[in-house]
């Protein structure tokens, strides 16, 4: 198929799109969870980024996760445009992956529950790709805000590799590091399945469970 007949490929600063310095507009409030999605959050509440595909999809995972979750908003981190457009991100020229942002109170949820529906909700080892959706903008992360994040989704990535080895998979090319700058989406991405019920989403696991809950996999601590 043509779609796969280009290995998509990171830009560098200098070939990535210039962007621009004023924010894209997008929605204020959450269409589901009616919470502000830039603010202000609840004392205690803890951000992380996760990118696992389409964002749609990926959006929904969390915000039904219910009990525990303030806000989630879609947008575009780990390249190097500033303020990129949905249209620039699609052309692998800003080097961004599509990323959802959680908020949650670790008091309710444990970031342990957000890692383990992370993983067993996309494929974590095709690289610039999920599925038929392929390009670097496709590609798995984690994007953490806190040392105990961090270190967390480590150890988790280390005992899933183990499991997915185990299951006949490849190695995993989730990237997990500390989060960059995050760019909010345009305002009709932001829960588009609350909007579309019936849209797209590419979604899918691998079947494989994620052994994530073990008493070595340090979590981050309640507030």
């Amino acid at each position: 198929m043509l779609l796969f007949s280009r290995k998509p490929a990171m830009p560098t600063a200098q070939t990535a799109l210039p962007g621009r310095f004023e924010e894209i507009q997008t929605a204020e409030v959450h269409d589901v969870l009616k919470s502000p999605l830039k603010g202000p959050y609840p004392d205690g509440a803890e951000t992380v980024y996760f990118a696992m595909g389409c964002f749609w999809g990926v959006e929904r995972k969390f915000w039904e996760l219910g009990e525990g979750i303030f806000t989630t908003a879609v947008g575009y981190q780990g390249g190097f445009t500033p303020n990129a457009t949905y249209e620039e991100v699609c052309t692998g020229h800003t080097g961004h992956t599509e990323v959802v942002m959680v908020v949650f109170e670790p008091s309710q949820i444990s970031f342990e529950t957000l890692l383990k529906v992370f993983w067993e909700s996309h494929d974590p080892t095709q690289g610039n790709r999920q599925g038929n959706d392929v390009g670097t903008q496709y590609r798995s992360a984690i994007y953490t805000t806190t040392d105990a994040q961090l270190a967390a989704a480590k150890a988790s990535k280390v005992a899933y590799e183990k499991a997915l080895l185990a299951g006949g998979y490849s190695a995993i090319t989730t990237e997990v590091a500390n989060a960059p700058t995050f760019y909010f989406a345009e305002g009709y991405h932001q829960q588009y399945l609350s909007k579309v019920p019936q849209g797209y989403c590419g979604l899918r696991g691998t079947g494989v469970t994620c052994p994530t809950g073990l008493e070595d996999v340090p979590v981050s601590k309640s507030a």
